[in-house]
């Protein structure tokens, strides 16, 4: 992969994480809980999300071997005890980094649609390639680290929106398996099933967001 192309993966990605974190943070303070906009979270400043394992060595791996490019932030604290009507206000800080994520790549998919295919100049240069570029790359990432988040394995939203729906023994023995969750995620991930699990959901939701 070009070193043009691999800054402009990394810059999307970096973008769309702190997007998703700040979602969970602003979130959260609108359901009562400030723990997190008073750490700074409720923040587009990339700097106060990066994960060196989530944001750095993962993304650089993907890059790489040309993996898919997917990552994670800084987990944003949430306590539960001050969000107004738990386990209903939880879901719905767990689901706002997804849908965050899904609100990117549909203005992506717009702006696909928008911005003309031929070459555009203007002042000389040509603009219309590296906007497609940069749009597609918004598209695909953002597609990808929503329907990734959404696998239901803690300490994924997708985990914490399932752990907030259960009830009784189902939620007792789900939140036995949480400090078991990150091992699961690392299997999936290295066994290469994380692929058949993301694929279907990233493919029917592409197809939506481009009729």
């Amino acid at each position: 992969m070009e070193p043009g192309v691999l800054f402009v993966s990394f810059a999307v990605l970096l973008f769309s994480l702190t997007v998703h974190e700040a979602a969970h943070a602003w979130t959260a303070a609108r359901l009562g809980d400030p723990t997190a906009r008073l750490l700074g979270r409720v923040s587009l400043n990339p700097v106060v999300h990066v994960d060196p394992v989530g944001t750095l060595l993962l993304p650089a791996v993907a890059l790489a071997t040309g993996a898919p490019l997917i990552g994670w932030a800084k987990p944003v604290p949430v306590s539960t005890a001050r969000l107004g009507r738990y386990p209903r206000d939880f879901v719905l800080v767990a689901a706002a980094g997804p849908a965050s994520n899904v609100a990117l790549a549909l203005v992506a998919s717009v702006a696909l649609r928008l911005v003309p295919q031929q070459a555009v100049g203007l002042a000389g240069l040509e603009v219309s390639e590296p906007l497609v570029a940069l749009a597609f790359a918004a598209f695909q990432v953002n597609l990808l680290l929503a329907v990734f988040n959404l696998v239901p394995v803690p300490p994924l939203d997708g985990g914490n929106i399932l752990g907030g729906l259960l009830r009784g023994r189902l939620s007792q023995g789900y939140e036995a398996l949480r400090p078991w969750g990150v091992f699961l995620l690392y299997a999936l991930m290295l066994s290469g099933a994380l692929t058949y699990i993301i694929g279907p959901p990233y493919y029917l939701l592409a197809r939506l967001l481009t009729l």
